[in-house]
């Protein structure tokens, strides 16, 4: 019983009404699994809301990544991986030919640039696998 009065006091477990003026006239329907189904209730039920704000709350977070999201920025981590095996390929052939030629040709430059240039895309998906 003091459990149900402290949520009261510091939350709620459903939405609050609409302002006055508004209506939630939509409804989204989501079909799942009775196993779904149970674990949806046993996780609102930890988080002491119903199933609806449990839903709603998770889909409106910002944070919120998606399968689709995390097979993206695996997809990018995979061609940028593509992108430094060939940039090293390059960097192994001047290197060949400065040993050979005993010089280092002004081509070597714009290698060393693309790398800096990959290096903020492979940060960035980085960091996007790392926050989810």
């Amino acid at each position: 019983m003091a459990d149900e009065n402290e949520r009261r006091v510091f939350g709620r477990t459903r939405r609050r009404n609409a302002p006055a003026g508004e209506k939630r006239d939509i409804v989204f329907r989501v079909g799942c699994t009775v196993e779904e189904s149970t674990q949806l209730r046993a996780r609102a039920v930890v988080k002491g809301v119903t199933v609806p704000r449990l839903l709603f709350e998770a889909a409106m977070n910002e944070h919120v990544e998606t399968s689709t999201d995390r097979k993206e920025a695996i997809a990018e981590l995979f061609a940028i991986r593509r992108l430094l095996a060939n940039i090293a390929n390059n960097a192994n052939q001047l290197a060949k030919f400065a040993n050979t030629e005993s010089t280092f040709p002004a081509e070597a430059a714009a290698v060393v640039d693309e790398y800096r240039g990959l290096v903020p895309d492979i940060q960035a998906a980085v960091r996007r696998l790392a926050d989810s």
